[in-house]
């Protein structure tokens, strides 16, 4: 590939090169679920033909239902809902629901983002921090949402990309319409860039806050870091965990006061340090300390503590 004559150039390939990856699979993300459409990101007509037949395998073999239903789970009357993207194509989404939530927090789990979601309600791939803890999260009185990717698309590379902020979005507000609650995005690790992307650009009033854990700020496999996804754009508070344990190179835990002042419209930064968590076979591991492995509930409950306060403190007109 030929050297970008300019930051500015190399910046435009990058987003196309991502709209081309990306653009169908996550630009289309609940066109049919909410009755919206992705305006500026890839048009049903410019579809090229060759990308159809990637598109038409879901991101689980087994057929998706075709309405949300109940699965089985021990809290938060657990149900997989389908998001319909064009062609058949749908992704699936968990939802956790407690008697009363006060709020709603939507996951965004770093790695591939491939949960392999199943129609049991069963994650194939629940290491993930923010997906083994989620009956905590509801436990503590929070309605939860995770979504799988929407193909067997890797999310690597393309969680601060224009494309993906957009089809996030989407998601955000059908989460927002359902509950009718404050929201807040959770995002860990790589999964960070995906929260400040989404936050970045969300019209005003639908996050009420970001909390942002083990957040990958320095460059690495996957090319991209918070710093991409416009931290500058986000206008609700924030909060950034830290875990000086943490051993992961791309998420270095003395990192976080740059990350907390990165956020300049926010009307608060909080930046949390803790320490501890087992040690695991890999440092960018979901078991280990940059995943909180053993000390689940220290973080939860301090993360909760901040969403209650931030509950109880006046909104801005």
């Amino acid at each position: 590939m030929p050297a970008c004559s300019s930051r500015r150039a190399c910046s435009a390939s990058t987003e196309r090169v991502q709209r081309r990856r990306f653009g169908v699979a996550a630009g289309i993300w609940l066109v049919a679920g909410v009755g919206l459409r992705v305006s500026g990101v890839i048009p049903a007509v410019m579809i090229p033909a060759l990308v159809i037949p990637a598109l038409v395998i879901p991101a689980v073999a087994d057929e998706v239902p075709t309405r949300c239903a109940p699965v089985a789970g021990p809290i938060g009357a657990p149900q997989l809902c389908p998001l319909a993207l064009e062609d058949g194509v749908h992704q699936r989404v968990l939802v956790l629901t407690p008697p009363e939530p006060r709020a709603v927090l939507v996951m965004f789990p770093g790695g591939s983002g491939q949960l392999g979601l199943g129609n049991d309600g069963h994650f194939a791939h629940g290491a993930n921090v923010l997906v083994r803890t989620r009956a905590d999260w509801v436990a503590l009185g929070f309605a939860v949402v995770i979504a799988d990717a929407p193909t067997s698309a890797s999310l690597r590379g393309a969680r601060s990309t224009a494309a993906f902020g957009a089809a996030a979005r989407r998601l955000i507000a059908f989460v927002h319409d359902r509950f009718k609650l404050p929201l807040f995005v959770v995002g860990t690790s790589q999964g960070a860039i995906a929260a400040v992307n989404v936050a970045a650009d969300a019209p005003t009033g639908l996050v009420a806050g970001v909390v942002l854990t083990e957040t990958v700020s320095r460059r690495g496999g996957s090319g991209e870091t918070v710093f991409d996804a416009h931290p500058d754009g986000v206008a609700v508070p924030v909060l950034v965990v830290a875990n000086a344990a943490d051993a992961c190179p791309v998420a270095a835990p003395e990192d976080a006061p740059r990350i907390a002042a990165a956020f300049t419209r926010a009307p608060h930064v909080q930046v949390l340090n803790v320490s501890g968590g087992r040690r695991g076979k890999r440092a960018c591991g979901s078991l280990s300390p940059h995943g909180y492995w053993g000390m689940e509930g220290q973080v939860i409950g301090a993360i909760g503590d901040w969403i209650d306060r931030n509950l109880q403190a006046p909104r801005a007109p």
